[in-house]
């Protein structure tokens, strides 16, 4: 008789890129009910879920809309989608009375006194209506993605009226302290002040996204400013009218803009909820976090080079110092000792201390180049005037390679000897204290020298080979080695990634998994497989997690890996990460320290089924801490 073949224990469940992220913006909106989050904490969650939602529509929706338009899928993502944008408007409600607990108070322009009343009017008249667009309805498909407008019109659709980006759309009401009224209701009020002819008519509130993407996504830096202009052509993903709004005019801009019914959401005003940061921001700190006050690793900022000649080092920021970070570019910077130094960077931000020291080492005659990537979407403009500030100071900017360059590395030689730092987060002064990443410093030559490898590699348009780090698909190979060697009984494979969508990975976790692998996953934002029994967990709290880590038992002695790259086919395949071993012993153990307080984590945690998800809060352990912070 044949064999009989065994049933697979875990069977799994395929869904799309799309719906997991989507699914993971429930788990940013779900913050917005922490108990044990402060009113302003949970309303800045309200916040980043409206400008996720934004993105959503600029970028990530980009192939389910390319490929899969009216398809039941779709379908679905579209109805998720507005049942979040829907909750989101009902919170918003909430939000305004629990806001007035604190004498904070978002007011309608009939709640204005007289004089209140004439200093808008005066204000609309001298700061915003010269900012203002009017617009005829026959330049419906030309519109900005993200803009708000109202249209207006006696019967027909006659005008359109594009608020200005430059002014704020939440405004203090003078001598009102705590009072604000927001400048869409106050444009309402006086729509004579920016419709011909002084008319004074009823004006209806709309925005929508266009899909962003580059003309040429290989685009070097002398055509970078070009492919910019042409952004905004991308294709309307998604109109939001007010539930008010006349039918007849929704259905000439849906037409104009060429969508579907069921991409047009009607909401209650108003749109787009990002504008209450601004309430979070001018909030009393009685219900806002307290400021963390990170540890600073000891005798490392004195003298990072001696440090790094005696041992390594890993921080676990934002709760370790990421000023270590800028500190050690500055040091060599100003050491005199120091020759030469490189440094990849992506999202950088206006201001920088990294890039700041970086233009003083240039100037002070050291050999300083960079591979700064003009492609980093939605942050090329501020990465296109670095590296004009570059130029002007004598750094070399690399010529861009056809794949993105996303690593995280800085090198520096000193009296011909190397140091390096490695990271899982973008050099970014803001995102370095907002997310939770890791940094390692080393002296290893088995490290340093790789890194030096990439960066000529790259400056001479070659493709890396590094024996000891992993970039482009060797990361993918080194993940699948790691995972294939734990495939029996004892095997134990702990993976965190913000994304986990590439199909070679997901099929040899299911395989270890059939084999008896014990395996703990930790995936923030999207994770396309899903196995029933096998507890899948995301963590979203007070910090955005961030840090790639891979960890193997490797018959009891754990193999640890770290870096910039989330397992997709884009960052596997099209982008030059750097994924980095573990090596120092001491280092290793703080690793998975911290892996497995979040394993344990049971205050920030939802637990990923096939079936839907489940919130872990309201326990005590935390697994975004870190010793007693």
């Amino acid at each position: 008789m044949p064999k009989k073949v065994k049933a697979p224990r875990y069977v799994a469940t395929h869904i799309t890129q799309e719906a997991s992220w989507l699914s993971f913006n429930r788990r940013v909106l779900e913050q917005t009910r922490r108990p044990d989050f402060p009113l302003l904490e949970r309303l800045r969650f309200l916040s980043i879920w409206a400008s996720n939602m934004d993105e959503f529509y600029a970028a990530r929706i980009s192939r389910a809309f390319a490929e899969e338009r009216g398809s039941p899928s779709y379908l679905s993502l579209m109805n998720e989608a507005q049942d979040q944008t829907e909750e989101a408007s009902r919170l918003y409600l909430e939000f305004l009375k629990a806001l007035e607990g604190l004498g904070i108070h978002i007011l309608e322009p009939s709640q204005l006194t007289k004089a209140e009343k004439q200093y808008f009017g005066a204000y609309l008249a001298e700061e915003v209506a010269p900012l203002t667009d009017l617009i005829r309805p026959e330049a419906l498909p030309e519109l900005a993605s993200q803009a708000l407008y109202f249209a207006s019109g006696e019967g027909l659709l006659q005008h359109l009226i594009r608020l200005p980006e430059s002014v704020p759309r939440l405004l203090e009401v003078p001598g009102r302290e705590g009072g604000f009224v927001r400048l869409g209701a106050l444009v309402r009020m006086r729509s004579d002040l920016f419709l011909p002819g002084n008319q004074k008519h009823p004006l209806f509130e709309f925005r929508f996204v266009r899909l962003a993407q580059l003309a040429r996504s290989r685009a070097d830096w002398d055509e970078l400013p070009e492919a910019l202009e042409t952004r905004l052509d991308g294709k309307v993903s998604h109109l939001e009218l007010e539930e008010d709004f006349p039918p007849l005019w929704a259905e000439t801009i849906r037409i104009a803009l060429g969508l579907e019914p069921q991409e047009v959401f009607q909401l209650p005003p108003p749109l787009d909820l990002s504008f209450v940061s601004t309430i979070v921001s001018s909030g009393p700190a009685t219900e806002k976090f307290k400021p963390i006050v990170p540890q600073k690793p000891k005798g490392f900022a004195k003298d990072p080079f001696t440090y790094l000649n005696r041992r390594d080092l890993v921080l676990y920021h934002p709760f370790e110092d990421y000023g270590a970070v800028e500190a050690f570019a500055l040091t060599a910077a100003q050491d005199p000792k120091v020759e030469a130094l490189r440094a990849t960077l992506y999202r950088i931000g206006q201001e920088n201390g990294i890039a700041q020291a970086l233009i003083q080492a240039a100037k002070a005659g050291k050999d300083v180049a960079v591979l700064l990537e003009g492609r980093a979407r939605f942050d090329e403009l501020a990465n296109l005037e670095w590296s004009l500030r570059f130029a002007g100071a004598g750094v070399r900017v690399l010529p861009l390679p056809s794949k993105k360059v996303h690593a995280k590395a800085l090198y520096v030689r000193r009296a011909g000897q190397a140091y390096v730092h490695l990271g899982t987060g973008n050099y970014n002064p803001i995102n370095g204290r907002l997310y939770t990443d890791l940094s390692l410093f080393t002296a290893n030559p088995l490290l340093t020298t790789d890194v030096q490898t990439f960066f000529t590699a790259l400056e001479s348009r070659h493709s890396p080979a590094l024996p000891t780090l992993r970039t482009a698909s060797a990361i993918r190979e080194v993940l699948l080695e790691g995972i294939q060697g734990e495939a029996h009984k004892k095997g134990q494979i702990i993976l965190k990634f913000n994304h986990l969508t590439d199909p070679a990975i997901l099929t040899a976790l299911e395989e270890a998994l059939n084999r008896g692998a014990k395996l703990h996953l930790i995936a923030r934002s999207t994770l396309t497989t899903l196995w029933e029994g096998v507890e899948i967990k995301s963590i979203a709290g007070r910090f955005l997690e961030h840090a790639r880590i891979a960890a193997f038992k490797n018959n009891g002695k754990w193999r640890v890996w770290a870096g910039s790259a989330d397992a997709m086919p884009r960052n596997l395949d099209r982008r030059y990460e750097l994924f980095f071993p573990i090596l120092d012993a001491r280092a290793k153990r703080k690793v998975l320290e911290i892996l497995q307080a979040q394993i344990a984590d049971d205050r920030n945690s939802f637990i990923l089924m096939p079936t839907g998800q489940e919130r872990r809060w309201g326990g005590k352990r935390d697994g975004q801490r870190l010793g007693k912070l």
